[in-house]
């Protein structure tokens, strides 16, 4: 959420900035309500002196008998209270419209974020790796004959409708060794602290990390009005909301392997074969807390922290910044890590990375105690993916095809399948 101090300070940035994201200006409406908003607490002020200058008046006309003057001043009394309740009321409404509208505005883009209208015009800030050469076509993920046997779409919609999948044998058994791969390295070389967190959330929690209000169609809700998280940046970044905690507990870094899901209101019609896009899938999240001046830093951190994983596994990627157009409604800056999938001869997005600022800080009341003392302020947040286990596992499986339709799998994960190094063609680790 937006600080209406700061568009007071400087409304002709803050619309810009919100232009470059497609946004028309926003500031003219915002400060009238503010305007309104501001007058009635000073009406309520001063309202407020005039009601007690006369209850210490009403007792003096009584101790001399006035009786006009006491009733006079009584009946003031009485009519500023219900005035001071009015006005109080109206200035809370207008507080709360103001709130619902800076709620629904996106974050202001940093100045190093290149302008664009859409995903064309993100900019690649490099490659790593050499996506591998095939001496037959590759095969999509659900046609290799190795991962046929381990991928069960029709008993998925049977249960569930479509986009699900249920993954049997090996293929299930490479799914959660590339979780565990993941969460250890997170924890034991990156230094994430490895949390574990409810997929169910109130509404708080989702208004926090900005799902809600204007997003409620992209997730789904219980008939009890719990929330299924899309993505642990719910619960991970919640766990400061509403707290003030000291300058030395930053920066804390988490890091959540769960269930995410999601309804995909927006993608009717895309990724429809195979498990790219599912309305429930894994992922290991990262979430970063740190002081303001620190987050920036954060970002290329966190990004360094996925990449990694794609280094050990082999796979070829590059990482984007996205533009002013394609960036996610909480973003700053976002950094997309695309990793090569021989079976479409392109990049897809298996990471993003974003800074948030004091955004979501705004909306949880996440503060920090500086430690010289002072006024509590707003940490950052970021977050990111490290990585979407699914996706991953796709790239795995299309990367390491082979031409007798088995599949070579990473030495980077063979301990997390004790030794087993390959998925013959029949569908068996071995």
């Amino acid at each position: 959420m937006h600080d209406i101090k700061l568009i007071r300070q400087n409304p002709a940035g803050f619309d810009a900035a919100l232009a470059t994201r497609g946004v028309s200006s926003m500031s003219e409406g915002l400060l009238a309500i503010d305007e309104k908003r501001r007058a009635a607490i000073t009406q309520a002020e001063a309202a407020l002196a005039e009601r007690n200058r006369a209850s210490k008046e009403v007792g003096a006309a009584k101790g001399r008998g006035d009786e006009a003057e006491f009733e006079r001043l009584r009946a003031l009394v009485a009519e500023k209270k219900a005035e001071i309740a009015q006005l109080e009321a109206d200035a809370k409404q207008l507080e709360e419209e103001l709130n619902g509208q800076l709620m629904g505005i996106p974050n202001v883009p940093y100045e190093d974020v290149p302008e664009g209208a859409d995903e064309a015009d993100n900019v690649e800030l490099h490659r790593r790796g050499t996506p591998p050469s095939f001496d037959f076509k590759p095969l999509e993920h659900y046609d290799i004959p190795a991962v046929k046997p381990g991928l069960d779409f029709e008993t998925a919609a049977k249960l569930s409708g479509s986009r699900f999948v249920v993954m049997s044998g090996a293929v299930a058994r490479v799914h959660r060794a590339l979780a565990q791969f993941m969460l250890d390295t997170h924890v034991e070389q990156n230094g994430l602290a490895e949390t574990n967190t409810p997929v169910l959330v109130r509404d708080e929690a989702m208004l926090g990390t900005g799902q809600l209000p204007k997003f409620a169609e992209d997730s789904y809700q219980t008939t009890n009005g719990w929330w299924l998280i899309p993505t642990a940046e719910v619960t991970l970044t919640n766990i400061v909301s509403d707290t003030i905690i000291d300058e030395s507990y930053l920066p804390r870094r988490y890091a959540a392997h769960t269930l995410c899901f999601r309804s995909e209101a927006g993608s009717a019609g895309r990724d429809t074969a195979g498990m790219l896009r599912q309305h429930q899938f894994e992922k290991v999240e990262m979430v970063s807390v740190t002081k303001p001046e620190d987050s920036r830093a954060e970002l290329d951190r966190m990004t360094a922290c996925a990449e990694g994983i794609l280094d050990r596994l082999g796979l070829a990627y590059r990482t984007m910044v996205l533009c002013t157009g394609d960036m996610g409604f909480g973003a700053r800056r976002t950094h997309d890590i695309e990793v090569w999938l021989p079976g479409q001869d392109t990049y897809r997005e298996i990471s993003s990375c974003s800074v948030c600022g004091d955004f979501q800080a705004r909306r949880m009341n996440a503060r920090f105690r500086p430690e010289g003392g002072g006024k509590p302020e707003f940490v950052h947040t970021l977050n990111g993916s490290g990585l979407a286990v699914g996706r991953c596992l796709i790239a795995v499986l299309e990367n390491g095809q082979q031409a007798d339709g088995s599949v070579l799998l990473p030495e980077a994960i063979h301990p997390w399948l004790r030794g087993k190094t390959r998925i013959s063609a029949d569908g068996d680790l071995i």
